[in-house]
């Protein structure tokens, strides 16, 4: 059965006084205005989230959501697949309509980040780590250290490459009023910022972010029934690679990516030539480089020459991280996933604003620790 998105809405992502309950109400409510839905025609209602009980100590939020919104007797699920949770989602809903289990399925991502300090933070993200390497103090900023390290050696890479992703993921946010960071950044001051996980330096690090996004989905019949703008879920592929990163064949190959995004083409019936605009995970600046290689949009190790040409600028070839990325727009775990089916929403419907490029197919790719499980779902604007 075929699949459609029929509305988006996004909180503005930052340090937020609101707590979970309250960034998942605002964009939930958002969201059924925004498709013109009525909350008792929800059949089901998921919701992307990876720490709520580690970060503020409440879960249940499902319930709590499904009450805040009176989609009540709605069926509600808690979705958890760590950074990824967003894109699992997604998955979930699309499956739900696809199934024909539920003709009208609401998602909403969020998580609540910025109470902790930075260490707290870092300590329960890190905890996505296997147990071995997490007693050894292996965090996901080392691993991306280490491997932009042995990609910018091993490919003959420039360190200003990752300086440029940053560069345009910032330029891209400032023409998103919900980002985090709606500032520019010049290449000198990207190189000149402190050093955290060498060669990456504090501008190659997504923040600490409190935001929570939604969908609304239902099916391709019903959507006409309610509106001439929408986009279609064409395809969509999830896959899991090793837990343990040294046990990859090549630490700068994302499997999960490469077999996601593999399922996502197949469905849809497009390749990596198809695509018109991106949305990839850029925790770190190297992920994107990475990604870009896995979905098939370069071979690999020439990836940054994309950046280093213009090619995934937002008046390039393949416009890459529209919104900001995670980098500019922010990172709220659960609600990243979501943000990104959002921003490539608004793209394929033009809704995007100053961000705004020519669009009928988009990708968006979800990772879920450093690569341990990943979500690429690709939509096409409405005929």
């Amino acid at each position: 059965m075929g699949v459609a998105v029929i509305g988006a809405s996004m909180t503005k992502f930052g340090q937020r006084d609101a707590w979970i309950r309250e960034l998942l109400s605002q964009a939930g409510e958002e969201c059924l205005t925004d498709a013109g839905v009525a909350p008792n025609d929800v059949e089901h209602l998921y919701v992307s989230n990876m720490a709520s009980g580690e970060f503020e100590g409440q879960t249940g939020i499902m319930n709590l959501l499904a009450h805040d919104l009176g989609v009540l007797p709605a069926y509600s699920e808690r979705v958890d697949q760590t950074s990824s949770s967003g894109g699992a989602g997604i998955y979930e809903a699309w499956q739900s309509v696809a199934s024909g289990a539920s003709d009208m399925t609401l998602l909403v991502g969020g998580e609540k980040m910025t109470h902790k300090t930075t260490g707290q933070a870092t300590d329960i993200i890190a905890s996505i780590t296997h147990p071995d390497e997490y007693k050894h103090g292996v965090t996901l900023p080392s691993f991306a250290g280490m491997t932009a390290r042995h990609y910018l050696e091993r490919f003959d890479a420039p360190r200003e490459s990752l300086a440029r992703v940053a560069v345009k993921n910032h330029r891209n946010g400032v023409d998103n009023p919900k980002a985090q960071f709606q500032t520019e950044i010049t290449m000198e001051k990207a190189l000149e910022s402190p050093i955290i996980a060498d060669p990456l330096r504090l501008y190659d690090f997504c923040p600490i972010t409190d935001g929570s996004a939604a969908l609304m989905f239902t099916t391709e019949e019903r959507a006409k029934e309610i509106t001439d703008e929408y986009a279609l879920v064409s395809g969509i592929g999830g896959a899991t690679d090793t837990h343990v990163v040294h046990e990859r064949d090549d630490p700068t190959v994302m499997g999960g990516v490469v077999e996601s995004s593999k399922e996502a083409y197949e469905m849809a019936g497009l390749g990596p030539e198809d695509l018109d605009v991106a949305e990839l995970h850029d925790m770190f600046t190297i992920l994107e480089f990475l990604q870009l290689e896995g979905i098939g949009v370069a071979e690999q190790g020439t990836a940054w020459e994309l950046a280093m040409d213009g090619t995934t600028a937002k008046d390039g070839d393949l416009p890459i991280n529209t919104s900001g990325g995670l980098k500019s727009k922010g990172h709220p775990l659960g609600a990243s996933g979501v943000a990104q089916g959002v921003e490539i929403y608004e793209q394929l419907v033009g809704e995007a604003g100053p961000r705004q490029v020519d669009a009928d197919t988009a990708l968006a790719c979800n990772v879920g620790g450093f690569g341990n499980c990943v979500i690429t779902t690709i939509m096409e604007a409405a005929e």
